[in-house]
């Protein structure tokens, strides 16, 4: 097995754990052990704790970048790259009632440790905010109101992956999925409907 391949292998089970368990309740061993390696192999790959998450962050935010620009292929207009963005409420359901968001989870875990990388961590809702905020853009909103309503959206869909985690309500978590698409339309009509009357102008 190759370093690199081991280096892999160390971060997406760290990844993995720290979701399941959370960073500060996931030690070397847990991440050893997972990986099938002795300890003395792990610190040739990794020396502190923090060169894992900082690992694992790095990777959460390119594996999201990807499955946005899977998005982007699949989805022919902006209100249905939109609508992706929702869905892995849905296709995602069954984890989040168990564990709760992944970014959602990491961030308030870290914030509530005051710990170094919290910030590095909120870039995974960053990059959510910007892609959201370009699909916006490109459907006509102006720069401000995209990014608000961008901001909206991720908040709102947070509220829902919490709620979900806490209640383990999936009816409630369904019926705000559905909400939350409708709102994607009304919010998006005015702007199809100006540039309609342009047009026919």
């Amino acid at each position: 097995m190759s370093r690199n391949t081991t280096r892999q292998e160390i971060v997406a089970a760290a990844d993995d754990l720290f979701y399941r368990q959370g960073f500060d309740h996931t030690s070397y061993a847990h991440i050893a052990d997972a990986v099938g390696i002795s300890r003395g192999n792990f610190y040739h790959h990794f020396k502190t704790k923090d060169e894992i998450l900082a690992a694992v962050i790095e990777k959460r935010v390119a594996d999201r970048v990807a499955m946005m620009e899977r998005w982007e292929i699949a989805g022919a207009t902006p209100e249905k790259r939109i609508l992706s963005f929702i869905d892995i409420l849905t296709v995602n359901g069954d984890k989040i009632m168990q564990y709760g968001c992944p970014v959602g989870t990491l961030t308030s875990e870290l914030a509530k440790l005051n710990h170094a990388a919290r910030g590095e961590a909120n870039r995974l809702f960053g990059v959510f905010r910007s892609w959201l905020a370009r699909q916006f853009a490109a459907a006509g909103c102006e720069e401000t109101q995209a990014d608000q309503l961008a901001m909206h959206l991720l908040m709102r869909s947070q509220g829902v992956a919490t709620l979900l985690n806490a209640s383990h309500d999936t009816q409630f978590a369904a019926r705000e999925i559905e909400l939350m698409r409708e709102w994607v339309g009304a919010a998006l009509a005015p702007i199809g409907d100006r540039a309609r009357s342009g047009k026919a102008a």
